[in-house]
């Protein structure tokens, strides 16, 4: 019985497993989810944000973000095959923004309170539609898929030679070991993988990339200012900690900023 589901298991993840490769920066990762099916989520995720949240009436905002995604979706050009850009403005006092499959972006306008040049909003949309162009969210679903797949598979095996009990402590024990060993680390990853692309994308439409670091102390300063309780350990965390970003963004400057500086010219 083990053996038999084990087989069909790794049968049925070779045969929908595809292999997908970054643009910017070349990692490669599995995928289980088709680009047809995250595109239609894209879609459906955004048609329910835009009737459930308010959307800004600000002329200046919208044409602001519109000029900025304009010249990002510009640079990006075709990594995100057959997108219809649009580029929203949602009343909210979160420091935010996203991004979806099919090149919907929206923007928060407490954001656009905190990005006080067009650099640092560059930096920010580059970056959330750097996730889209990295498969991010797919990415972590086929994740999960599989996960959930080798956790049915041990818990069959361990229930078939003990019981029902043990295989209950068998999944609480693997969903703890995945997450804290390969979930958080992975998302960790992908936001610095979306940073290093917010760089690329800004350099290459003419926005100074440098602007990243200010823009995250500035948000690091914004958090310190309105933390209340305990913080969150890096290791147990979706992100990685602000003094991280900062650092490794440092570091990538030396790589982008000559992009910025070829391209810059071009917007003057």
């Amino acid at each position: 019985m083990k053996t038999g589901v084990i087989g069909l298991f790794a049968t049925a993840l070779l045969t929908l497993a595809g292999c997908y490769t970054n643009p910017v920066t070349g990692r490669q990762s599995i995928m289980l989810i088709s680009q047809g099916q995250e595109l239609a989520l894209g879609q459906e995720s955004f048609g329910a944000i835009s009737r459930t949240e308010r959307i800004s009436t600000d002329a200046g905002q919208n044409v602001r973000v519109r000029r900025i995604g304009a010249r990002i979706a510009q640079a990006v050009g075709d990594q995100l095959p057959d997108a219809k850009w649009e580029f929203v403005v949602f009343e909210s006092k979160d420091a935010n923004a996203f991004a979806l499959p099919g090149g919907k972006v929206g923007v928060y306008t407490g954001l656009l309170a905190l990005a006080e040049n067009d650099s640092e909003l560059a930096i920010v949309i580059g970056h959330e539609i750097g996730h889209v162009i990295a498969r991010h969210g797919a990415e972590r679903m086929s994740e999960a898929m599989v996960i959930a797949g080798v956790g049915a598979v041990g818990a069959a095996a361990v229930e078939e030679k003990t019981d029902a009990k043990t295989r209950d402590l068998f999944l609480l024990a693997y969903g703890g070991a995945t997450t804290l060993a390969r979930v958080l680390p992975h998302s960790r990853g992908n936001e610095s993988e979306a940073d290093r692309m917010g760089a690329v994308y800004a350099a290459r439409a003419g926005y100074d990339p440098r602007a990243a670091i200010g823009f995250w102390q500035k948000m690091t300063r914004q958090k310190e200012g309105a933390q209340t309780g305990a913080v969150l350990p890096a290791w147990l965390s979706t992100h990685p900690s602000d003094a991280k970003r900062i650092a490794d963004l440092q570091a990538f400057m030396p790589q982008v900023v000559p992009l910025y500086e070829a391209n810059r010219a071009k917007f003057q």
